[in-house]
């Protein structure tokens, strides 16, 4: 067996899916540790390629010899509660200002994508979370 390589830094990015570019953030995150920036770039929009418009968050896990591996995550809950209630953006004032509905159907759905990225041991507790973020973007949960 190989001896494991030692990780220098972890990188968490959020980009468009399938659309990375080597300009920021990817570059400022990146270059500082010595990683080939087109690299990523090209295996990053290769494996997001099919969710192309969705913002996919990475997590690249840096090497002492400059070699990285990443993992792919579930979209933000934000963008999923937008891409839910068919909102282009969450209200700015989210305790007064109500800018959409999700159903209970709805934000169950949106809990059973996140269920693997959040700390919850079954769906009602990631359906909680998700409605807690939807209150805080200013949609309301219809029971």
């Amino acid at each position: 067996m190989a001896p494991k390589k030692k990780v220098a830094a972890i990188v968490k990015i959020a980009i468009q899916a399938g659309a990375a570019t080597p300009a920021p953030p990817v570059g400022t995150a990146l270059g500082p540790h010595g990683v080939n920036i087109m690299d990523f770039v090209k295996q990053y929009n290769a494996a997001t390629e099919a969710q192309r418009g969705t913002v996919i968050p990475a997590e690249i896990t840096i090497y002492e010899d400059r070699t990285f591996t990443f993992v792919t995550k579930t979209p933000p809950a934000s963008e999923l509660i937008k891409k839910y209630a068919g909102l282009p953006k969450g209200s700015s004032k989210p305790n007064r200002e109500i800018v959409g509905h999700l159903t209970a159907d709805q934000v169950r759905e949106i809990a059973n994508i996140k269920l693997v990225d959040l700390n919850a041991n079954d769906i009602e507790a990631a359906a909680k979370i998700v409605a807690g973020t939807a209150r805080s973007m200013g949609v309301t949960v219809d029971a």
